[in-house]
């Protein structure tokens, strides 16, 4: 079969997007200290608000509230920021952090760890989270509105291949386990 051809451009491993959202779980100033830093970090970009679904009464939270705040990327774009984001986090990433087609997530416990983000004392310290979605191309014809189809699971990208894709590409380090 050509599923082991590496010069097939139709098998390349694509960044397709990068999501990063920051939970504050409240709305009102801490929302706009996050939003703020969004913007210190992509100043040509407009993050968007994030609304609770559940009503947790514990926490004063209800459906339709605004809690958090997160911002998507794409193409070079993307790719930039995601080798930015990864100096965050010494370009190690654990196994249990990938799902079955190779997308994965990690954490970033306080901005400051990224590289060239100094502490600004008017937005305090946020966390992140850093959400990377693969594909392969020809996935488009999943979600397009005319003769929608299925991608076969040969064509799906698998956890091991964007494993390796990520360790060409950025020097990523794999841990294994936990």
């Amino acid at each position: 079969m050509g599923n082991n051809n590496k010069n097939n451009p139709m098998r390349r491993i694509i960044i397709d997007k990068v999501t990063i959202n920051i939970g504050v779980g409240q709305p009102g100033e801490p929302l706009e200290k996050a939003e703020k830093l969004l913007k210190k970090m992509f100043p040509n970009k407009k993050p968007v608000r994030t609304k609770a679904k559940k009503r947790i009464p514990e926490w004063g939270v209800r459906p339709g509230l605004e809690i958090g705040v997160k911002l998507t990327l794409r193409k070079k774009e993307a790719e930039e920021a995601l080798g930015w984001l990864l100096k965050a986090v010494n370009n190690t990433l654990s196994e249990k952090q990938f799902d079955e087609f190779g997308n994965f997530s990690f954490g970033i416990k306080e901005y400051v760890w990224i590289p060239g983000l100094k502490y600004d004392p008017e937005i305090g310290l946020f966390g992140m989270d850093v959400c990377v979605t693969v594909r392969r191309p020809g996935y488009r014809v999943m979600w397009r509105k005319i003769k929608k189809s299925k991608i076969p699971r040969r064509h799906r990208t698998t956890k091991e291949e964007v494993i390796e894709f990520l360790k060409e590409k950025y020097g990523v380090k794999i841990i294994e386990g936990s």
